[in-house]
């Protein structure tokens, strides 16, 4: 319980008059629905001629008697007198009639009880999304290492629809069926306090069976939800990597890998779904025993003349009694899907709670970029093992660096940690004397464009994907940077030019369209830093040259870093560092590097031999 309340306050505060309407209606409900089985009553004493004691009217405000006692015996006055007046059958009618009423009354209410429910629970499910998301986005790459898409994508789906349930349930157990059974249980004291002693001995048998069911359902669901979050993940692998599956015929492999998690999963969705299917059953029976009961304890009073109520009225305390039973039920069924619920918020708060170590300061420093960047003895790790060893490197502005070495060097980690992707734990780097960490994220972002070796594309127009990440460009603005990037030839051949969508992850496109619509955003947000991933490493021979032309002009004058993987793009930098198991080991212009026979002549030499 503790648990459900932990997240209805911290998602039901926007909903609070949602809320404070369903608890009025469901109030009405149960009052109304009293008053409507009370007409049982008089129907049952009209029909068999129960009561034949004469009532006389006594005045409302009468301090002589309570208000209780002054409705039973003036609503008996005015059935006797309508009985005297116009006849059994007419009186029958009317109580007929006034019992459509109260249920027509009692049906209206509890519909607006369940009305004013629904903001709520389509609320909370909103605010759970758009906070993961907005989590997801603030988080630093380093989590999603640790993480699989498919899994993370489950928590926004499978996961949130769980705990979408779990709060109407939890609705229902907290407003609603509480006060159903608190005003049913009241009128039963009303009628006959000794039966209701009884039932309350009863009642908490029920209680402690369906207690110990849903127990042991959260932890089977919290193991469920678990396995759906890997079977999203390698869904989400085997999309990814269709090209590669099928070129290795691995279709059997992925299949059959998939089949299994399938069938485990099927397995704990029945050993849940059975448990929960129990509650229904389980709690009729109980329900149904303990009326039996009742009913022979309470008729053995009658029949021994040792209660204080007569037989039409235990009939409606009965009736009251049974009433109770549904939203019993109903209140077992609810706590089967909060367990379900709290199981998902876990899985879901290992998200919304996970620890974003790249954060703003408290006291942000103005971002400006005049003279230099810095790295100062810097010293990464992802996780275990130093990536980044000591390295000290110092970026002029204006100039243009190429970091080269072999794969797993760390030249593409050192381009990560300038815009603050991943955080060092040693060292510092340095813009113009200040520490990058004591700037806006956004703001040290703001100075940067970033093309990627592997271009990133949304599902979206060239132009939008273009113009991404710069705010209102002008139409002038975007098909310029194309015409830079030798784009804008192949985006107007389409059947609708800069408005044509590119399909999910620029599939419609070849590897070096793709690579030139990314280098064209690079070039419209005409940052004063560029990062450039071998930008040119997907691209034709004819259009590499061309963008590389392009590429040069937008250098000029400005900060470049270039990741290079084909050392013959870099020749012309000012500056090359060859970087090897973390360590720059080298640095020069090319002629001199080359020149001086160490480890930068082997790199070029292997690549050298390996195109010819």
């Amino acid at each position: 319980m503790k648990g459900i309340i932990h997240i209805l306050k911290r998602f039901l505060p926007p909903y609070k008059k949602y809320v404070i309407l369903a608890f009025i209606f469901n109030i009405l409900t149960a009052i109304l629905n009293v008053f409507s089985l009370a007409t049982i009553i008089p129907i049952l004493q009209v029909l068999f001629k129960i009561n034949r004691e004469t009532y006389s009217f006594i005045e409302w405000g009468s301090s002589d008697y309570s208000f209780v006692d002054i409705l039973l015996n003036n609503a008996n006055w005015y059935i006797t007198q309508l009985i005297e007046t116009h006849g059994s059958s007419t009186t029958l009618m009317a109580l007929a009639t006034f019992l459509i009423v109260m249920t027509l009354l009692k049906t209206g209410t509890a519909y607006f009880g369940s009305y004013f429910l629904i903001p709520i629970r389509t609320g909370v499910v909103k605010d759970i999304r758009n906070q993961i998301n907005d989590k997801v986005l603030s988080l630093p790459l380093g989590f999603f290492t640790e993480e699989r898409k498919g899994d993370i994508l489950s928590r926004v789906s499978g996961d949130v629809n769980e705990v979408e349930n779990s709060v109407m349930s939890s609705l229902d157990m907290l407003f609603k069926n509480p006060i159903l059974i608190l005003i049913y249980l009241t009128t039963m004291v009303m009628l006959s306090w000794q039966l209701t002693l009884f039932v309350m001995v009863v009642l908490p048998v029920m209680g402690l069976v369906m207690g110990r069911v849903g127990r042991s359902l959260k932890r089977s669901s919290f193991t469920a939800q678990n396995k759906w979050g890997e079977l999203m993940s390698q869904m989400e692998e085997t999309l990814s990597g269709l090209r590669v599956i099928k070129a290795f015929g691995a279709e059997n492999k992925i299949s059959g890998r998939f089949h299994r998690g399938n069938n485990e999963f099927r397995r704990m969705s029945n050993r849940i779904a059975r448990r929960q299917q129990l509650a229904h059953p389980m709690s009729e029976l109980l329900g149904t025993i303990t009326i039996a009961i009742v009913l022979w304890f309470g008729g053995t009073l009658i029949l021994e003349g040792n209660s204080m109520i007569d037989a039409a009225s235990f009939i409606y305390y009965l009736t009251i009694f049974y009433s109770i039973i549904n939203p019993a039920k109903e209140f077992s069924k609810s706590a089967y899907a909060v367990q379900r619920g709290l199981a998902s918020m876990e899985r879901i708060d290992k998200i919304l709670t996970a620890d974003n170590k790249i954060t703003d300061p408290a006291q942000s420093v103005a971002v400006t970029f005049n003279s230099y960047i810095d790295y100062k003895d810097v010293w990464f790790k992802y996780e275990t093992d130093w990536v980044i060893k000591g390295v000290n490197l110092k970026i002029d502005k204006g100039k243009t660096i190429a970091l080269v070495g072999q794969s797993g060097s760390g030249k593409s980690t050192m381009a990560d940690l300038l815009p603050r992707f991943y955080d060092i734990q040693k060292g510092e780097i340095l813009i113009d004397g200040i520490n990058i960490k004591d700037m806006k994220v956004r703001d040290l972002r703001s100075l940067m464009g970033y093309v990627n070796q592997e271009a990133i594309l949304f599902n979206d127009t060239f132009y939008n994907n273009i113009a991404f990440g710069v705010t209102n460009p002008t139409e002038s603005e975007v098909i310029n940077a194309a015409k830079i990037a030798n784009a804008h030839e192949f985006i107007m051949a389409t059947e609708h030019g800069y408005q044509t969508n590119i399909g999910d992850r620029g599939g419609k496109l070849s590897g070096g369209q793709r690579q030139r619509i990314s280098i064209a955003r690079a070039i419209l947000k005409n940052p004063k830093i560029l990062i450039l991933d071998e930008a040119t490493s997907a691209l034709d021979t004819d259009s590499e040259r061309l963008v590389q032309e392009a590429l040069e002009k937008l250098m000029k004058n400005r900060t470049t870093i270039v990741i290079a993987h084909r050392l013959s793009t870099i020749k012309n930098a000012d500056e090359i560092y060859v970087m090897k198991d973390g360590h720059i080991v080298e640095s020069g212009q090319h002629s001199t590097l080359y020149a001086r026979g160490g480890y930068y002549t082997s790199l070029c030499d292997t690549q050298r031999d390996l195109s010819e």
